[in-house]
């Protein structure tokens, strides 16, 4: 069951680019408030759209589905 603090409806993969500074949400932390920011390193999910949100990996090595873009 999804957290109602996360988005309702989180950016599509065509929405998600390498440098895209982002909040996501670590597999650990589903169901919390703990997000975490960063800079998207590379989109790992294959499909366009995903119900928790897209896979990435950010600059920082860490790996987390983004519920927010903030900017390109």
């Amino acid at each position: 069951m999804r957290n109602s603090t996360d988005n309702p409806k989180p950016p599509k993969r065509s929405e998600i680019r390498p440098g895209d500074f982002v909040w996501i949400i670590e597999k650990e932390h589903y169901g919390t408030k703990n997000y975490t920011q960063g800079f998207v390193k590379e989109v790992l999910s294959p499909g366009e759209n995903h119900p928790r949100g897209i896979k990435v990996r950010l600059r920082s090595g860490i790996v987390g589905r983004v519920q927010w873009k903030i900017s390109d």
